[in-house]
C-alpha cells in the first residue's frame, strides 16, 4: 500500500538549486514525508557523484525533519514504489517545462497508475534558473561567477561547484 502523504521528488540535482529547495520546502509542509530521488544515469557524465549530491542535499534539508535523501538508478516510478510514497512530487518554471512535465505523467499513469503526480510551479524568482545556465555561470563567469552563483544556488554549493571547474581546467 502507497502512502499517499508520502511524496517523493526526483531529479538529478546536479547541482542543488535555489528551484529545487524551494520545491522541497513546500512539499515539506504538504506532506507528511518527503523523499529526495538523485537519478543516476548511466549514460550522462554528472558534475558531482551521487554521494557529493546527497551530501549537500542532507547537509540543506536537515532543517527539515520530514525529508530523507536516496540515490537511485531506473525509472523514477519504481522508485517511488520501492519508498512506498503515494505521490510523485514535481515542479516546474516555464510553459515549456509543463508540456514536457505533462507527457512524462502520462507515461508515469501507464506505469504506476496506483502514483499520483502533483505538480508545484516554481516560485517566479526561481523560473530562470536551470542546471545548465549555472554551470555556464560557473564555468565561465570569471571574477563574479561566486557572486552571482548565489543568486541560483544555495550558499553551501558555490564553492564545491567552483572547486569542480578550477579543478577542470
Amino acid at each position: 500500500m502507497l502512502d499517499p502523504h508520502h511524496a517523493v521528488y526526483v531529479g538529478s540535482f546536479d547541482p542543488p538549486t535555489l528551484g529545487h529547495l524551494d520545491i522541497l520546502e513546500r512539499g515539506a509542509r504538504i506532506y507528511t514525508k518527503v523523499t529526495v530521488g538523485i537519478g543516476i544515469n548511466p549514460g550522462k557524465k554528472p558534475l558531482f557523484s551521487p554521494e557529493e549530491r546527497q551530501q549537500m542535499l542532507n547537509e540543506l534539508l536537515a532543517p527539515l525533519p520530514n525529508v530523507e535523501v536516496k540515490y537511485f538508478q531506473g525509472l523514477a516510478v519504481n522508485f517511488v514504489q520501492e519508498c512506498g510514497g503515494g505521490v510523485m512530487l514535481r515542479g516546474f518554471r516555464t510553459l515549456t517545462d509543463v508540456e514536457a512535465e505533462f507527457t512524462m505523467s502520462l507515461a508515469n499513469r501507464t506505469l504506476a497508475p496506483e502514483i499520483e503526480t502533483v505538480f508545484l510551479m516554481a516560485s517566479e524568482k526561481y523560473t530562470h534558473i536551470s542546471s545548465s545556465l549555472i554551470k555556464q555561470i560557473a564555468q565561465l563567469g570569471g571574477d563574479v561567477a561566486e557572486e552571482k552563483l548565489n543568486d541560483f544556488v544555495p550558499k553551501l554549493v558555490v564553492s564545491p561547484l567552483l572547486e569542480k571547474f578550477n579543478s577542470n581546467t
